[in-house]
């Protein structure tokens, strides 16, 4: 696998080990661990800690030193954890979902080439595979909340950077974009969103319920 650049951030993993995520970003999480080995160690170290703090929280009801626990994290494993993939295009935890490989998903539509695929979660969020042919943009938009973008197949540019395969793009609300998939390979994507997108164009605008984007 090519080297992945862009992670998960602290407040992601912190947030995925205590389990306070919603279904649909977990599966975002969980799907982007199975691929990099950096943050899984970082995981491992964050759920060290916190075995340790419960463990504490028995005998000592004193406040926890955030820093303290960070520094107590970056003072942790550094070996990689080795991990199974599933062969194909999706990591296994995310053929659990599908019920296969790429060729099992059951496409839909959305326009432009682009295609994607909602999977059955929780509804504090949701979470779609994106299928967006080679040289194909994604209309512009912006965010009312949180999305997790991350890649399956190919690579994807915007105006923030390059995300290859196994890197997750994380917008806020302060990020407009228009995401293009590269040249030569069709993109897959896996994204995830906690609240429905802004697009500036009429035509995304008018189809967004129907497509629940």
């Amino acid at each position: 696998m090519k080297e992945i650049k862009h992670h998960l951030s602290e407040a992601l993993l912190m947030a995925y080990s205590a389990g306070t995520l919603p279904e649909a970003f977990n599966l975002l999480v969980a799907t982007h661990i199975s691929m990099c080995d950096e943050c899984r160690v970082r995981l491992e170290a964050f759920d060290t800690v916190g075995g340790a703090l419960l463990d504490d929280a028995a005998d000592n009801t004193s406040n926890v030193d955030f820093n303290a626990t960070l520094r107590l994290i970056e003072g942790g494993p550094k070996d990689p954890i080795r991990f199974e993939h599933a062969k194909g295009v999706l990591p296994s935890v995310l053929q659990e979902y599908v019920g296969g490989d790429v060729d099992s998903v059951k496409w839909r539509s959305v326009g432009m080439g682009v295609r994607q695929a909602i999977l059955k979660t929780s509804k504090e969020a949701s979470v779609r595979l994106l299928h967006i042919p080679a040289g194909c943009a994604v209309p512009d938009h912006g965010h009312r909340g949180t999305e997790l973008t991350l890649v399956l197949q190919g690579a994807f540019r915007d105006e923030e950077d390059r995300f290859d395969r196994g890197d997750v793009e994380i917008a806020t609300e302060d990020l407009e974009h228009t995401p293009v998939a590269e040249p030569g390979e069709d993109c897959i994507c896996l994204a995830a969103t906690d609240a429905p997108l802004r697009f500036r164009s009429l035509i995304p605008r008018i189809a967004q319920p129907f497509l629940r984007i």
